[in-house]
C-alpha cells in the first residue's frame, strides 16, 4: 500500500498542518479580541458567553503551510490560493464587521473566476445514478461557478453549532483521502488539498469543540466550503470522484439544509439570506439533544452518508443507491416533523388557539 503523496508520508502531512492549526489558534484568538471580532450572543446564539470569531485565520494559516511543504505549484493550485485569499479576506471583513450579504456573494463569485478561468477547473460532465450529461461552454463556466458558490454558502449556513462545520468538513476530507487510497489514486492535487485541510480543520476542531473557545466565523466557513468544492471538481476531472453522486452524498446534511432554507424563506416571503433558527440543527437542539449531542448526532449521519458513498465506489452502485434513497427518505420523514420546512403548533401554541376561539 502506498501511503505517500508528492513523496510525503500522509500521516506526516496531516500530523504538521494540525500541529500548525493547533498552535496559531491561541495567537488568533488574541488578534480577533483585538480587532473586536467577538461574537456576542443573542436570541438565534447557541452559546451563552461572547466568544472570539475569525478561527479560520488557523485553517487558512496551517493550509499555507501545508501548501509550501507538501503541494507542488501548478497553475490550477495559484488559482485556488488567489481564490481562497479572496474568501478569506471576504470573511474576515466579514466578522470585524457584517457586510452585506450581496457584497460576500459578489466576491464569492469573483473567487470562483479565478478558479474556474484561471485554473481551468471546470465541471465539463458528470455522471449521476448512471446518466451521464455534458455541458457544453458556456454553460460549463455556469454551472462550475454555481456549484463552487451553493457549496461555499453551504458549508457557511451549518457553521451554527460549536464544531459543527469543521466536523462535517474533516469527515468529507477524510472520505475523498479514503476513496483515493482504495483506488490507489494518491497523487492527485485533490488528494494533497484534502489531507491538508484535514490536518488544518482537526488542529481547529480541538479548540472549537464544544464548549468553543473560539469560532472560525465566515473567515474559516467560507474558506472550508470554497476548498470543498474545489476539491470535489479536482476529483471529477482526476477520476477520484467517479460519479456527481459521491460529494452529494458526503455533504448531503449541509447542502439539503441549505435547500430547505431557501425552500422555508420563500414560502414565508422572506428574502433567502433571512436568517433563522429552523436548521435542522436548531430542530435537534429543540428536541433538547443539547448542543453536544447534536452535532455528534450530525457527524454520525454525515458518517453514514459517507461510508455509502465509499461503497458506492467500491461496491454494488444498486445497493448503495437504495440505502442513500433510504436515508434520504428517513430525513424528509424528520424534515415533516419538524418545523425545517413548516412550522408546527406547539402544545403551548394549540391550547392559545383553542382559547381565542372560544
Amino acid at each position: 500500500m502506498d501511503f505517500e503523496v508528492n513523496g510525503h508520508n500522509i500521516f506526516f502531512i496531516v500530523l504538521i498542518t494540525f500541529l500548525t492549526s493547533a498552535i496559531l489558534v491561541p495567537f488568533v484568538k488574541k488578534a480577533a479580541i483585538h480587532a473586536n471580532a467577538i461574537d456576542v450572543p443573542n436570541e438565534r446564539s447557541s452559546h451563552t458567553v461572547p466568544t472570539p470569531r475569525m478561527g479560520g485565520l488557523a485553517i487558512f494559516g496551517a493550509f499555507l503551510i501545508g501548501y509550501m511543504l507538501f503541494a507542488r505549484t501548478s497553475i490550477q493550485m495559484l488559482s485556488i490560493l488567489i481564490g481562497g485569499f479572496i474568501i478569506v479576506l471576504t470573511g474576515l471583513f466579514d466578522d470585524i464587521k457584517p457586510i452585506r450579504a450581496r457584497t460576500k456573494l459578489l466576491f464569492q463569485l469573483v473567487a470562483s473566476c479565478v478558479v474556474v478561468f484561471y485554473g481551468n477547473i471546470v465541471l465539463n460532465h458528470v455522471s449521476f445514478f448512471g446518466l451521464n450529461f455534458n455541458f457544453p461552454a458556456p454553460f460549463n463556466y455556469l454551472i462550475t461557478i454555481i456549484f463552487i458558490v451553493s457549496v461555499t454558502n453551504a458549508i457557511n449556513l451549518i457553521d451554527g453549532l460549536d464544531g459543527l462545520a469543521a466536523g462535517v468538513g474533516s469527515i468529507y476530507f477524510t472520505t475523498i483521502g479514503i476513496i483515493a487510497f482504495v483506488l490507489n489514486k494518491m497523487q492527485g492535487l485533490d488528494i494533497i488539498l484534502s489531507l491538508i485541510m484535514l490536518g488544518s480543520t482537526l488542529g481547529f476542531l480541538i479548540h472549537n469543540f464544544h464548549p468553543a473557545k473560539i469560532f472560525m466565523g465566515d473567515t474559516g466557513s467560507l474558506f472550508l466550503g470554497f476548498t470543498i468544492s474545489v476539491i470535489a471538481l479536482l476529483g471529477f476531472k482526476a477520476t477520484t470522484l467517479t460519479s456527481l453522486v459521491i460529494p452529494i452524498l458526503i455533504l448531503s446534511i449541509p447542502i439539503f439544509d441549505t435547500a430547505f432554507a431557501i425552500f422555508r424563506r420563500l414560502l414565508k416571503g422572506e428574502k433567502i439570506s433571512t436568517p433563522d433558527k429552523e436548521h435542522f440543527h436548531h430542530q435537534l437542539l429543540k428536541m433538547k439533544f443539547g448542543v453536544r449531542g447534536t452535532v455528534l448526532i450530525i457527524y454520525g449521519i454525515n458518517i453514514v452518508f459517507a461510508a455509502i458513498s465509499i461503497f458506492y465506489v467500491l461496491g454494488d452502485s444498486k445497493v448503495a443507491i437504495a440505502l442513500y434513497v433510504a436515508l434520504m427518505l428517513l430525513l424528509l420523514f424528520i424534515v415533516l416533523r419538524t418545523d425545517i420546512l413548516f412550522h408546527h403548533l406547539d402544545n403551548e401554541e394549540k391550547k392559545n388557539k383553542v382559547k381565542k376561539k372560544k
